[in-house]
C-alpha cells in the first residue's frame, strides 16, 4: 500500500515539473463583442431627411435614378398608328382622282352604290376563303376575315400584293403556324389566283362568244412580249440567285418539300379545295360586279357581262406591274377596255375612278383602322 503511493506521488510530482518546463505564452487579450443594430435610415429620425445616406456616420450616399420607361412600351403603338400615316400620306398623293371621284359620285344612283359596297365587302370574304384553303390547318374565322379585312388596306400601300402577304404572314405566324408552312401557303395562294382568273376569262369567252368583242381587247405584240418576258424572267431569276448564293438553297428545298406536301394534303380534303379554287375564281367575279355597279349608278350603257369581261381583261394585262394595288395601270387599261366596248371616254373616265372610290378609299380607313387594333391585340 505505501509502495502504491509512493509511485503515484512521484508520478505526480513528474508531471507538474513537465508542465512547470514548458515556457509560458502570453496569450493575447480577448477583443469585446460588439453588435451592431441594423435598421432602415427612415426609422431614424435624425436620418430620416437625408436622401443617400448619413455622410456623419461614414455610409456612402446612394443616388437613385428615375426609372426610365422601355423603348418596347412604344414600339406596339407606333405600329397601330403606322397605318394612319399611311393612310394619310396615301390621301395627300392621290388627292385629285379621291375628289374627281367623290365629285362625280355625288350625282350617282345610291342604290346602285350601296350595291357596289356589298360586293366590296363579299371581296373580303372570298379573299378569307382562299386564304383558308391555301392550308391544311383551321383558322378562326372571325380574326381571319379581320385580318382580310386588314390586308386589303395594307394592299393599296405596298406594290405587289407585299403588304397583304405581310399581314397574312404575321396572322398566320401568330396562329402557331410555322414560317415554312406560313410561305408556303401565301405561294400557294399567289399561284392559284391567276390561274382562277384564267380559267374564269375563258369561261366567259365560252359563254358569251357573240357579245364579247374579242378581236378588239387582244393586246399587241409588244405586250405580249412583255408579258413573256416577264413569265421567263421569274424563274431565271430565281435559278440565278440559287445558284450564286449557296446559303439559300437548302431553305429553298425545304421550301418546296413543304409546300409539296402541303399540296397533296390540301387536294385529298374537299372543303379546302372548295375553299381554295371557289375563293380564287370568285374574287375577280365580285370585283367586276363593283365596276357593273359603279358604271350602273352613272348609267354606263354596257352590259355586265362586258363590264365584268373588261375588268378580266385589264387586270389580266396589268395587273403584273408592281403598283400599290394595281392603281395606275390598271386604271388605265380599266378606261381603254371600257372605251373599246362602246363606252364614252368620260364616262368610262368617271366609272374607274368610282369602281376606285368603292374598292380602296372608302375601306382604307376601316381596314386600316382594323390593322391597328390587331396589332395592338398582339394578333399580328
Amino acid at each position: 500500500m505505501k509502495a502504491v503511493t509512493g509511485v503515484t506521488g512521484v508520478a505526480s510530482g513528474a508531471t507538474t515539473a513537465a508542465v512547470s518546463a514548458v515556457p509560458a505564452v502570453p496569450s493575447a487579450p480577448v477583443s469585446p463583442t460588439v453588435v451592431v443594430a441594423t435598421a432602415p435610415l427612415a426609422s431614424v429620425p435624425a436620418l430620416a431627411g437625408l436622401p443617400g445616406g448619413a455622410p456623419g456616420l461614414g455610409c456612402p450616399p446612394v443616388l437613385r435614378f428615375p426609372r426610365l420607361p422601355s423603348a418596347s412600351r412604344y414600339v406596339r403603338p407606333a405600329l397601330a398608328l403606322f397605318p394612319l400615316l399611311l393612310v394619310a400620306a396615301f390621301a395627300a398623293l392621290d388627292w385629285s382622282a379621291l375628289r374627281d371621284g367623290a365629285a362625280r359620285l355625288a350625282s350617282a344612283n345610291p342604290w346602285w352604290l350601296l350595291l357596289g359596297v356589298v360586293f366590296t365587302v363579299v371581296c373580303c370574304v372570298s379573299s378569307a376563303c382562299n386564304r383558308q384553303g391555301a392550308i391544311p390547318d383551321r383558322l378562326p374565322p372571325g380574326l381571319l376575315l379581320a385580318s382580310q379585312f386588314a390586308a386589303g388596306a395594307a394592299n393599296h400601300v405596298l406594290p405587289a400584293s407585299l403588304g397583304a402577304h405581310a399581314v397574312t404572314l404575321r396572322f398566320l405566324q401568330g396562329r402557331g403556324i410555322p414560317l415554312a408552312r406560313a410561305t408556303a401557303s401565301l405561294a400557294l395562294y399567289s399561284l392559284v389566283r391567276p390561274i382562277a382568273k384564267l380559267l374564269v376569262t375563258l369561261a366567259f369567252v365560252a359563254a358569251f362568244p357573240d357579245v364579247l368583242r374579242l378581236g378588239q381587247l387582244v393586246p399587241d405584240k409588244r405586250t405580249l412580249m412583255l408579258a413573256a418576258g416577264g413569265v421567263v424572267a421569274g424563274p431565271a431569276a430565281t435559278a440565278l440567285v440559287l445558284t450564286a448564293v449557296r446559303p439559300l438553297r437548302r431553305p429553298f428545298l425545304e421550301f418546296v418539300r413543304t409546300a409539296l406536301t402541303d399540296v397533296r394534303t390540301l387536294h385529298t380534303m374537299p372543303s379546302r379545295v372548295l375553299a381554295l379554287w371557289g375563293g380564287a375564281a370568285a374574287f375577280p367575279v365580285l370585283q367586276g360586279c363593283v365596276l357593273a355597279c359603279a358604271g350602273a349608278s352613272l348609267g354606263l350603257p354596257l352590259p355586265w357581262t362586258e363590264v365584268i369581261f373588261a375588268y378580266l381583261a385589264a387586270s389580266a394585262v396589268a395587273g403584273p406591274v408592281p403598283a400599290p394595288g394595281g392603281i395606275g395601270p390598271v386604271d388605265a387599261a380599266l378606261v381603254v377596255a371600257l372605251v373599246v366596248l362602246g363606252s364614252p371616254v368620260a364616262l368610262a373616265t368617271a366609272t374607274v375612278i368610282g369602281y376606285r372610290v368603292l374598292t380602296v378609299w372608302l375601306p382604307l380607313l376601316p381596314g386600316a383602322l382594323v390593322l391597328s387594333a390587331l396589332a395592338r391585340r398582339k394578333v399580328l
